[in-house]
């Protein structure tokens, strides 16, 4: 992999961002259209590059490629625990802000979902929601595993964060792939298309067979920001997308706002999560 392929410093820089783009509590009566509040036009160079690969390289082919490459879930077998200790080895010097672990990070928004009194197979997903990252200790490049995730094989929407680099995407020559509907059907449900490659996807169907529907639409749709914070693909969805919706929309800001700097104690919360874990999930399963 070649260092130009990853611009961003850690995976962290694009949530970041997210939380510049879509802030917690913007000022009220300001007058500002929430079109103001989602400018990319101040974002740093490293998260435009990102974006720029993102874009450029989130082809159909692509995609195609990376679930004959991943989906047969035969890199490794471990539990879930196992797998954010794994995660956990994902270092990241580039925050002077933050000293957190990988799994501080996950189990700050499992234990805001908790503090709430969710169900518990609600706390469950906010605990491995992002364990599809480790992707990048697959070696997979940025532009591959995190961004705001989008459907290929159609139109990219005008609503998708750095819309206009879409134009260096060789998709973008195919009458086909620029249709409203493309290869797709109206109303064909969100499960039947492509998503863009990444984390989500990945941990998606690595869970499929063990949480809820609405766990699932949690971890696969929730950084398909045009959709659930932009209204986009509605002609793409069925019934079922709709009741999803409401899930992914109440998971959202856990997902945004949860992490700060007062780490959770891990040793404390362990048997809890380990119970939880057990309650739903094989002691291994495959990655």
């Amino acid at each position: 992999m070649k260092p130009e392929d990853n611009p961003l410093q850690s995976l962290d820089q694009w949530d970041d961002d997210l939380l510049r783009r879509y802030p917690k509590q913007p000022a009220a009566n300001q007058g500002n259209t929430s079109e103001e509040f989602r400018s990319y036009d101040d974002a740093p160079d490293h998260v435009r590059e990102f974006y720029r690969l993102n874009h450029q390289r989130q082809t159909v082919e692509i995609n195609r490629l990376k679930r004959e490459q991943f989906l047969p879930l035969n890199r490794r077998q471990m539990g879930i625990w196992e797998a954010m200790e794994f995660l956990n080895t994902l270092i990241d010097d580039s925050d002077p802000d933050t000293n957190l672990s990988q799994i501080e990070h996950l189990l700050q928004t499992a234990e805001a979902i908790r503090a709430d009194g969710h169900p518990r197979w609600f706390i469950l997903t906010g605990l491995i929601h992002d364990l599809g990252k480790i992707l990048c200790l697959f070696d997979e490049p940025q532009w591959c595993v995190t961004g705001d995730t989008f459907v290929v094989g159609c139109r990219s929407d005008s609503s998708i964060v750095y819309h206009d680099f879409f134009q260096e995407n060789p998709d973008n020559l195919d009458p086909v792939f620029q249709s409203e509907l493309g290869i797709y059907t109206a109303n064909c449900g969100l499960r039947n298309v492509m998503l863009s490659w990444g984390h989500d996807e990945y941990m998606y169907n690595v869970c499929k067979d063990y949480l809820p529907d609405e766990g699932l639409a949690m971890i696969r749709y929730h950084s398909f920001y045009p959709w659930h914070s932009e209204g986009a693909y509605r002609h793409l969805m069925d019934e079922h997308d709709h009741k999803m919706l409401e899930f992914v929309k109440l998971f959202n800001p856990y997902d945004l706002y949860s992490k700060s700097n007062d780490p959770p104690d891990v040793e404390l919360l362990r048997p809890f999560y380990e119970e939880l874990i057990a309650e739903f999930f094989p002691s291994k399963i495959f990655w």
